[in-house]
C-alpha cells in the first residue's frame, strides 16, 4: 500500500483530516516519484541482461548448483531458476514503484520458505541467488538510485535468511 493510501485510510479510520506530518510524508513520497519510475524503468528494460548476469555470477560462485545432482543441473531446472529470477525482479519493482515493501511481502515472501523447502531448494542458495540479482541490478543504476533500490533486495535476502 502506498504512503498516500495509508494516510487516507488511517485518517478515515480516525474520522479526521490528514495531519501536517502525514501530508509531509505524502509530499516526500511524491518528490521521489520520478526517481522510483526511473529505477523501475531501468530494471524492467534490462531484465534479460540482469537475469543473465546474475545467473552467470551465481553459477560461477556455486558451480555445484549446475553440476550433476545440483538443483539447477538440467535445462528444465535451470529454466525454472531463471524464471524465478525474473519473478523476483518484477516483485522488487513493485516495491520500488510503491515506495513500500508491502507488495514484496504479500506477493513474494509469504510462504516462500515453505515452498522452496518442500521443493528441496536450499535457502542459502536462494539467498545467494538474490544477492547476485541485487549486484547485477544495482550495477546498472547510478549511486543514488542504487541506494534507493538496495533495501528492496535486502528485504528479500533478510526474509529468506
Amino acid at each position: 500500500m502506498t504512503v498516500v493510501s495509508q494516510v487516507i485510510l488511517k485518517a478515515d479510520d480516525e474520522l479526521r483530516y490528514p495531519t501536517t506530518g502525514e501530508l509531509k510524508n505524502i509530499s516526500d513520497f511524491l518528490k521521489t516519484g520520478e526517481q522510483r519510475l526511473r529505477i523501475v524503468d531501468t530494471l524492467t528494460e534490462n531484465e534479460k541482461k540482469i537475469v543473465d548476469r546474475a545467473s552467470a555470477q551465481l553459477w560461477k560462485k556455486r558451480p555445484d548448483f549446475i553440476a550433476p545432482g545440483g538443483n539447477a543441473a538440467g535445462q528444465r531446472e535451470r529454466s525454472l531458476c531463471l524464471r524465478d529470477y525474473g519473478w523476483y525482479l518484477r516483485v522488487i519493482t513493485y516495491g520500488i514503484l510503491s515506495g513500500d515493501k508491502d507488495p514484496i511481502e504479500s506477493i513474494g515472501l509469504i510462504g516462500v520458505k515453505e515452498m522452496y523447502n518442500s521443493l528441496g531448494v536450499p535457502m542459502p542458495g536462494m539467498v545467494e541467488a538474490i544477492r547476485c540479482l541485487k549486484e547485477a541490478s544495482l550495477a546498472l543504476l547510478d549511486d543514488e538510485d542504487a541506494k534507493e533500490a538496495a533495501p528492496y533486495f535486502d528485504f528479500i535476502i533478510q526474509a529468506m535468511s
